[in-house]
């Protein structure tokens, strides 16, 4: 199968976040293949990590459009896990579940309306480079291309039981920088400002604020501070995130967090948050929901759907209000480990599914039956 192939050449080529060598040139084979199926390249240049691609299709103004999302980065570093093989079963390699395999599959699926003689139009594709990273840079193009948009199919791995994505998450990362006063912990003791002291107090507050039935967690991943045994602390910094999955919950958190920084629970101490929210919540809607609904009408199937803990760029377009389904590409596992697989049934199942949309999509301009 070609499509196979193409994921092998994709896969072992390595595409670390940082190596931006090695997603660009991942990126310049995509072009090569949008560019056959006649689309337009339109590359956002980027100096220290990958550039972003957007591939543009015809368009009729007047109706509606969709955007497929992809990324292109991978998580291990060069000479770490690069090798693509293959069983009856199961593909491995680097990327072959999130995100590669994904994009094999929505480009297939476009291949097969060309070679149907479909015409595609008002379907666009969009690889981001910084995905693996948080996004940092590209979200904040992605909720600007967004907004041109109606539907989004966000292709990162389907669920065991092929599941799509109706909600993820939301996610920040923030830090607290604290500060005290150095003394001698035998002559000096009570001169002292322990900021190390500082940092244990806020670290039990906001361990507090997780609410696991709601799904709010919040954790304290890294603490470092101090200079020795025998002196009083004068600084400490702590890394935590924030997940969670509504609104309502965000804004509880984040106010708690900003009364609990701005306490000395140690006198003399001061605190500094930076930091915030890098991807919002994505919420089950009634639109998602509905659509799934036309999908199983279109495709004469049963799709099933989950939410999940972890997030994707399908965070940043559903806050957009765009409607957002994720988990279109193959199912996977192993993810950001050198196990990582995904079965080759599944590519067959999705791209199927991807083909019929797309079909659908571009005769009518729109999912909704009866339009």
């Amino acid at each position: 199968m070609r499509y196979l192939n193409d994921l092998s050449t994709i896969v072992n080529i390595n595409s670390h976040t940082k190596n931006k060598h090695g997603v660009d040139r991942v990126g310049q084979i995509f072009d090569k293949w949008f560019e056959e199926l006649g689309f337009d390249v339109n590359i956002y240049d980027r100096e220290l990590i990958g550039n972003h691609r957007h591939y543009t299709s015809i368009h009729d103004k007047t109706a509606k459009k969709l955007l497929l999302l992809g990324h292109l980065d991978t998580v291990f570093p060069p000479n770490e896990f690069e090798e693509y093989s293959e069983d009856k079963e199961w593909i491995y390699g680097p990327g072959v579940c999130d995100m590669k395999g994904g994009n094999i599959v929505a480009l297939q699926a476009l291949r097969e309306l060309k070679e149907q003689n479909i015409d595609i139009k008002n379907i666009d594709v969009f690889f981001v480079s910084d995905e693996e990273t948080g996004s940092d840079d590209s979200k904040h193009l992605t909720a600007k291309l967004a907004s041109d948009y109606n539907y989004c199919f966000v292709y990162e791995a389907a669920g065991e039981n092929m599941e799509v994505v109706t909600g993820r998450k939301g996610v920040g990362t923030f830090f607290i920088d604290i500060k005290g006063k150095a003394a001698h912990a035998g002559n000096n003791y009570v001169h002292g400002h322990d900021a190390n002291l500082e940092a244990s107090y806020k670290l039990q507050e906001l361990v507090k604020l997780t609410d696991l039935e709601k799904g709010t967690t919040v954790n304290v991943g890294k603490i470092n501070g101090g200079i020795g045994a025998n002196t009083i602390s004068p600084y400490a910094n702590m890394v935590f995130e924030l997940r969670y999955k509504n609104s309502q919950e965000r804004d509880r958190v984040l106010r708690a967090i900003d009364e609990i920084v701005n306490k000395s629970f140690v006198n003399g101490t001061t605190s500094e948050l930076s930091g915030g929210i890098q991807r919002d919540v994505m919420q089950t809607s009634e639109s998602s929901l509905a659509l799934i609904k036309y999908i199983e009408d279109i495709t004469s199937t049963t799709l099933k759907s989950e939410e999940r803990g972890g997030v994707s760029d399908a965070n940043i377009v559903s806050s957009c209000g765009v409607v957002t389904l994720d988990g279109f590409g193959p199912f996977g596992d192993g993810d950001h480990t050198i196990h990582e697989r995904a079965s080759k049934k599944s590519f067959e199942t999705r791209i199927e599914l991807s083909k019929k949309l797309f079909t659908y999509f571009v005769k009518n301009l729109d999912f909704k039956k009866g339009n």
